[in-house]
């Protein structure tokens, strides 16, 4: 699995984390990666042009001369198409130019993008971003601390309004939350920007400030805490069951 250093706001290490395998090692597909990018770029497209047909231009109610006798070419409107201002033959017309995409065409593009950003050592990892409150001044120096050059794609959390406000106005930095990581977004960018709570199938880290992973060992015993307590509490709360008065029953059964 790839490491990468873990910076803090300083530049220094503050650790190093595993990529995940599946995500940020594979192969890149490099077809399919072209073909999501490409479902993107459509989808963006707005399809509203429009042109008039010969139907929907003004004008055109009547012949514009006699159909004999003038030496000319016989006409039935000023609408038809070689007329000036008539209508245009085979124009375009509003439509969606949104293609179909496989939901595991577009994982494995995205997978695929990730894997080629990681083989290029073009993702960086900061523990935090610190800012007390939204500075484009600080958020450039942070930047530059790290080494960004280029086009920057930086993740943030959805609730992290701070950095959001921070980030958007710094030319050539494009703001985006996990669930917005796209094929496209990481293609177009040269470095790509994670948090350790926002970098997508985080392994066991190592370093200062890095969350434990849990064990197999602790998940293990912490299900058999939870079911022997279960089963305790089971227990106390089942009364026993009051016992059936046998006599009384074949006495009323024979009156």
């Amino acid at each position: 699995m790839p490491t990468v250093t873990i910076l803090d706001t300083a530049g220094k290490s503050a650790g190093s984390v595993e990529l995940a395998e599946e995500i940020f090692g594979i192969e890149p597909n490099v077809p399919v990666m072209h073909q999501v990018v490409t479902a993107q770029l459509a989808a963006k497209r707005s399809g509203t042009q429009s042109t008039k047909t010969r139907r929907e231009v003004s004008g055109g109610g009547a012949k514009p001369f006699r159909q004999k006798g003038t030496g000319n070419a016989r006409q039935g409107s000023i609408t038809a198409p070689h007329y000036r201002g008539g209508g245009v033959a085979l124009g375009p017309k509003p439509r969606s130019y949104a293609q179909k995409t496989p939901k595991k065409m577009k994982a494995l593009a995205l997978r695929s993008a990730l894997s080629d950003r990681a083989a290029d050592d073009k993702i960086i990892i900061v523990d935090s971003f610190g800012f007390d409150g939204p500075s484009t001044k600080a958020a450039k120096s942070l930047l530059a601390t790290l080494g960004v050059e280029g086009k920057a794609l930086v993740v943030v959390r959805p609730d992290d309004d701070t950095a959001w406000k921070s980030f958007r106005n710094l030319p050539g930095v494009h703001v985006i939350t996990p669930g917005e990581l796209n094929t496209y977004d990481v293609l177009v960018s040269d470095v790509v920007v994670f948090t350790t709570e926002t970098l997508p199938g985080t392994g066991a880290t190592t370093g200062a400030g890095a969350p434990a992973a849990a064990t197999d060992t602790d998940t293990t015993d912490a299900a058999a805490d939870t079911g022997t307590d279960a089963a305790a509490d089971t227990d106390a709360d089942t009364e026993p069951a009051a016992p059936t008065d046998t006599a009384d029953t074949d006495t009323e059964t024979e009156a």
